[in-house]
């Protein structure tokens, strides 16, 4: 039986060194081993107050299982949506005679909105209830899913991809801060690995179902098929999800918002664009200025802003600041990963795109078991620290061994080790990089933490598939190249990571 929530959080343990929260200084220290919260840069705002503890009964334990379904359901329909619908997009192109810029449209309006929006909505959270924001963004997750499944024209389909963007970029790090707190102390490592697990699952299952929905039921299943867990979501949430009551109303910070939305569209549109065109097309080269000149807009409004949306001040503390920037170079090593994988099957190896989807499979396997199993027993032993820097070095060594595996010993001997080692990596490496941000943002600001990571992380994945993509399309060693510094990036961002190891 699952315990109850207590009331305060848990206090550090000394096993392992690492303690719930790490704050930029003592002022801040103090405050979080309370449940009152003031942000250093910010007005004070009213304090936060746990939800009220469940007594410890079967229809709590059910409750609780059910909140937890929930809230892993929601993480498994966004990774599936990231996936399933590029499975069905020459089934698009040839119904609605798509261009290829078009075709390009139906994936780039889902990853714009998604990335440009995570942060932005996870400080939204924080200020009108996670849980509210979690049901808004399933809604508007589902209504986008049904626009896009009956749309008649391009455009519609485009405007349907740019709702469920936005839905999931609300419902994502709402989601991720009601788990932090819903499940405190020794239940948020197995409800974390369970996330980690559900995003494996969510990969591979809209690789598998794509194709079989496409061919059996049309391309119009591959969105309809997530609308039951989405309507679960806004039906249910309410009774099985607490919530900190809501704080003071304060002043939306509308500059900030605009500015860092934009910096991070254009940072990830220049990533995307980068991996079509190469880094030194003009487009690129654009968005990325715009990208850094927004970022300085950004930081001088927010050091002017009475109630910033993002409050400077929390960049004090070493692990928080560092956990953002493991997450952008974490991010960059992990997914571009799997799409060189892809392409190396098929170029490399001269595999056909369904032959080579199932040589993935077991990538896919791979990384449900370990979070499943393996990762809740790391985190239990050396926390999601050490995990970080164990699960960065083992992505190296898969990265390095599909590099310079035994050549001419095909798929079994010089690809799959590879790929069980990467799928490892990945799994022990992920779901920590999100522990450790979140850990050290004051209880407050959980909503802005998960924005926080998952900005960041998708930043990271848009501009290292663009340049290991371009490595191995251009350079003269291919894909040996482009693997070598995809191990480079993994271990100098282990080496980042074990500076925090013992803060």
């Amino acid at each position: 039986m699952i315990p109850a929530i207590s009331p305060v959080r848990p206090r550090p343990t000394a096993r392992n060194g690492e303690g719930t929260t790490y704050p930029a200084h003592d002022q801040v220290r103090s405050m979080t081993r309370t449940a009152t919260i003031t942000p250093t840069t910010a007005p004070a705002a009213t304090p936060a107050t746990p939800p009220t503890a469940e007594p410890i009964t079967t229809t709590g334990s059910r409750r609780r299982a059910l909140g937890l379904g929930l809230l892993i359901s929601a993480q498994f329909v966004v990774m599936l949506d990231t996936s399933i619908v590029n499975v069905a997009l020459p089934s698009i192109q040839a119904d609605m005679a798509l261009s290829p810029t078009g075709l390009s449209w139906i994936v780039n309006a889902y990853v714009l909105t998604f990335g440009g929006l995570l942060l932005l909505f996870g400080r939204v959270a924080d200020l009108l209830g996670r849980r509210r924001m979690f049901i808004a963004g399933s809604a508007a997750f589902t209504i986008g899913t049904l626009v896009a499944a009956t749309a008649a024209n391009e455009w519609m389909l485009v405007a349907g991809r740019v709702i469920q963007g936005a839905g999931a970029a609300a419902l994502s790090p709402a989601a991720m801060s009601l788990l932090m707190l819903n499940f405190p102390g020794a239940q948020r490592a197995r409800a974390m690995s369970l996330w980690g697990a559900a995003s494996a699952v969510g990969g591979a299952t809209g690789v598998l179902a794509g194709g079989l929905l496409t061919g059996t039921f049309g391309w119009s299943s591959v969105f309809l098929v997530t609308v039951p867990a989405s309507v679960t979501a806004v039906a249910l949430a309410r009774r099985v999800l607490d919530d900190t009551p809501r704080g003071a109303r304060r002043r939306f910070d509308v500059a900030g918002s605009v500015t860092i939305t934009a910096a991070v569209i254009a940072l990830v549109h220049g990533g995307l664009g980068a991996a079509g065109h190469g880094l030194t097309a003009r487009s690129v080269l654009i968005a990325f200025a715009a990208a850094a000149a927004l970022l300085v807009a950004f930081v001088a409004i927010e050091r002017r802003a009475a109630d910033p949306l993002v409050p400077l001040g929390l960049f004090g503390s070493p692990v928080l600041s560092t956990g953002v920037a493991l997450a952008v170079l974490g991010g960059a090593a992990r997914a571009s990963t799997f799409v060189l994988i892809a392409l190396y099957l098929q170029k490399a190896l001269t595999m056909s795109p369904e032959h080579a989807g199932l040589a993935m499979v077991p990538t896919s396997v791979a990384g449900f078991v370990v979070n499943l199993t393996v990762l809740p027993r790391v985190l239990k032993a050396i926390g999601p620290r050490r995990s970080l820097v164990v699960g960065l070095a083992v992505l190296a060594a898969g990265h390095l061994w599909i590099a310079y595996g035994p050549p001419g010993c095909g798929y079994p001997a010089a690809v799959l080790p590879g790929l069980l080692l990467v799928a490892t990596g990945v799994a022990l490496s992920f779901t920590p990089t999100t522990m450790v941000i979140a850990s050290a943002a004051p209880e407050t600001h959980t909503g802005l933490a998960s924005g926080l990571a998952s900005s960041a992380t998708q930043v990271g994945a848009a501009l290292g598939t663009a340049a290991f993509t371009a490595i191995a399309l251009t350079s003269g060693s291919g894909f040996t190249a482009a693997f070598t510094a995809a191990a480079v990036v993994s271990i100098a961002t282990a080496g980042l990571a074990a500076t925090i190891v013992r803060r």
